[in-house]
């Protein structure tokens, strides 16, 4: 008999392989088996300088066109889908790059004001952490955590990067500031705890394949059939959650779905999950963590990382 051959993986060594029919099952508040989360981006972009395509063609220059596009969403998108929210009675995890604050006076605070969730989104979608030194990254996640500490009172419990652009270092950062939740990696239907220096991170569930920057622009996917993806997603993942539990995130732009036409398709969306109200646990990212956090060792993968 023959020793099997090791085999050398390179890895990140940030969490296990865990296959997800292998786990143990759990449950969410009201023994609901599916939590649904929108997250909503509000996003600044400097004008004529840093980073910011308009996608419209492959590594476009800096324009007015790119800039007024994406500032539509501060002046109006954002508004838009602030009522859609109070219509449906919802709360959205708000993934904000902390410029908005000064760039738009109050707009954050409409938000916060009822009940939504403020998630640290970077300075300013001008940047990436993938493009900073150490020192750059660090002054950046400090900065962003104190502004929302001074404006909402109390720091951002959760990260998403701008661009999902991670260093290798990012997690260890964010763990040593506080945070206990981030959203970079799609790498599962379910919360995973991730590994760092400081202690364990918990990763929540953050659409890339399915998210209206990717789908509506990148891809030119018409609204109509974005939409529809998105019902068939909810459809499948509300009958799959009959045998594990799920978290299924719906990920929004101020300035792509804040486009009128694209709202009209949207509510459709919002009606047909709504109907199911009763099946499944309409949550903030930060309560999804809050909950996570309170279930029994072992429950979730990576609880040993």
């Amino acid at each position: 008999m023959t020793t099997p051959r090791e085999i050398r993986v390179d890895t990140h060594r940030r969490y296990p392989y865990s296959a997800i029919s292998d786990r143990p099952t759990y449950e969410w508040p009201g023994g609901k088996r599916l939590a649904l989360h929108l997250s909503l981006n509000v996003e600044h972009f400097r004008f004529g300088a840093g980073i910011g395509n308009d996608y419209a063609v492959p590594q476009p220059g800096l324009n007015i066109r790119s800039y007024g596009w994406r500032d539509y969403g501060n002046r109006v998108g954002a508004l838009r889908l602030l009522d859609l929210a109070d219509a449906y009675d919802i709360r959205y995890g708000l993934l904000v790059n902390s410029d908005v604050y000064a760039y738009c006076p109050g707009l954050i605070e409409r938000f916060s004001a009822k009940g939504h969730e403020i998630v640290g989104h970077g300075r300013t979608n001008s940047e990436r952490q993938l493009d900073m030194s150490e020192e750059e990254e660090i002054a950046c996640i400090h900065e962003v955590t104190e502004t929302i500490r001074d404006r909402e009172g109390t720091p951002p419990k959760g990260w998403l990067a701008p661009y999902i652009c991670q260093t290798s270092r990012s997690l260890d950062l964010l763990k040593a500031n506080g945070y206990d939740y981030m959203m970079d990696w799609p790498i599962d239907d379910q919360p995973m705890w991730f590994g760092t220096r400081h202690g364990r991170i918990l990763s929540i569930p953050y659409s890339h394949d399915l998210n209206d920057s990717i789908e509506c622009v990148s891809r030119r996917t018409p609204s109509q059939v974005f939409c529809d993806n998105l019902i068939d997603q909810f459809d499948e993942m509300l009958e799959e959650s009959a045998r594990r539990p799920l978290v299924m995130c719906i990920v929004l732009h101020t300035f792509i779905l804040g486009q009128p036409y694209r709202l009209r398709q949207f509510r459709k969306v919002l009606d047909h999950v709504l109907r199911h109200r009763g099946d499944i646990w309409m949550a903030t990212p930060g309560q999804i963590a809050d909950h996570v956090k309170a279930l029994p060792p072992g429950t979730v993968p990576g609880d040993g990382a």
